[in-house]
């Protein structure tokens, strides 16, 4: 028993160092703007377990200049005092070494009125000419944007933080795509991927459970939370296929209406967890009023709610399937926020193509294909038809290599 458990150790020591060492893309990126002179607020912006806090303190490390480190992220909610008292913290040490500081505040979404305190005190800081610069983390996209744009509009720069993508956890641990499609683009559960069960439960309860306990319930009015976790177990289970918000409310008991629905669709995907894919049309109108696509916005939540192995989802070619268009779309999804496109689908009677990206007026379709490719795709020729896209692309099957894709941002398409 004590071989395994020194074993278990072991390898997630190894995990944890692997991630230490591997740096995203992104992590250059936010080391250059803290490297500049005090101009703008930093915001990084995204879900659990993406790597932000990982990101900011490896970088306070390079840049070798004083900083103070804060978390939000506790059973007990802070308030206002408690930001200042951290923000003075920052100050005192802004005023002990060359080169000003650095103060970092981690899930700030947690503090009540955090948008009104942060403006207050930048905006003293700016006056007074506190050389304090500014990094704020946090993991509840809707939230973090509201208070964004209402109370510290041209104070802030926002760097999107989104979940892994398949080069990253190739690079990072070895992966194949297969792997990526399964397990997911979370850094900090491979360690666990020899075990199934404890993968699974891992997500579950750390991931999960905790995202929309404490990123969506603890921050958010939520009047039916119940119908929250039930509405993304469903999107879990019909990730990738078109539903009315009539076909949503006849599977989920006391759905209330559809713009409730809408809303907590909306809650879970600010928390990084399930989106719903508008229908392009050409008309923003008609889009919004369209039935929704549901995607989960990373496959392991989609493969932790299944009692599939690995194995036996690559070998049930029609879940395997499912899998595969849900693991592009999240890419698509993750992707647009950094390069901000749009991802829409098209569906025309019996006639579909599964995503439609939009960059400005140029329009790219995409197909996926889990198996062989098909010769003939109506969907496509019928889109290509009406709306004249620049690029049309089959993924997989035969076309595109699926790996490639999933490694790239998509506005290089």
């Amino acid at each position: 028993m004590l071989i395994i458990l020194s074993k278990i150790t072991q390898d997630i020591e190894q995990i944890v160092l692997k991630v230490k060492m591997f740096k995203r893309p992104i992590y250059n990126k936010v080391l250059e703007r803290l490297r500049e002179p005090r101009r703008f607020i930093q915001v990084l912006l995204g879900p659990r377990q993406t790597g932000k806090t990982t990101i900011a303190v490896e970088a306070l490390k390079e840049l070798g200049i004083n900083s103070h480190y804060a978390s939000a992220d506790e059973p007990s909610v802070k308030d206002r005092t408690w930001l200042e008292q951290q923000w003075e913290v920052g100050r005192i040490k802004s005023r002990q070494g060359v080169g000003g500081a650095v103060l970092v505040i981690d899930e700030v979404q947690k503090i009540p009125d955090w948008p009104d305190a942060v403006k207050y005190l930048w905006d003293r800081d700016s006056i007074e000419n506190v050389p304090l610069k500014v990094l704020l983390l946090g993991s509840s996209t809707l939230l973090i944007s509201k208070g964004l744009s209402e109370s510290l509009a041209g104070r802030f720069e926002l760097v999107h933080v989104t979940h892994w993508n398949f080069g990253e956890m190739r690079d990072a641990f070895g992966w194949n795509v297969d792997q990526f499609i399964f397990y997911g683009g979370y850094p900090g559960s491979a360690s666990l991927i020899s075990d199934t069960s404890r993968w699974a439960e891992y997500i579950n309860e750390s991931l999960i459970e905790t995202s929309i306990s404490r990123d969506i319930l603890l921050t958010t009015r939520v009047d039916k939370p119940a119908l929250l976790r039930r509405l993304f177990g469903l999107g879990c289970e019909y990730s990738g296929h078109i539903l009315s918000y009539q076909s949503i409310m006849g599977q989920l008991k006391d759905a209330g209406n559809t713009t409730t629905l809408a809303h907590y669709l909306k809650l879970l995907e600010g928390a990084g967890m399930l989106a719903g894919i508008e229908k392009f049309s050409g008309s923003g109108v008609r889009s919004r009023a369209s039935s929704p696509k549901l995607m989960v916005l990373n496959t392991a939540l989609m493969s932790a709610k299944f009692k599939y192995s690995f194995e036996s989802a690559v070998q049930d070619r029609q879940h395997w399937g499912r899998l595969v268009e849900s693991a592009v779309g999240a890419h698509l999804l993750n992707s647009s926020k950094v390069s901000g496109t749009e991802v829409f689908y098209w569906r025309d009677k019996n006639m579909e193509v599964d995503f439609v990206i939009r960059s400005g007026e140029r329009l790219a379709a995409l197909e996926v294909k889990s198996g062989m490719r098909k010769d003939k795709m109506p969907g496509m020729e019928s889109f290509s038809k009406k709306y004249k896209p620049a690029v049309k692309l089959l993924i997989g099957g035969g076309g595109m290599d699926l790996g490639e894709l999933l490694s790239k941002q998509v506005d290089y398409l």
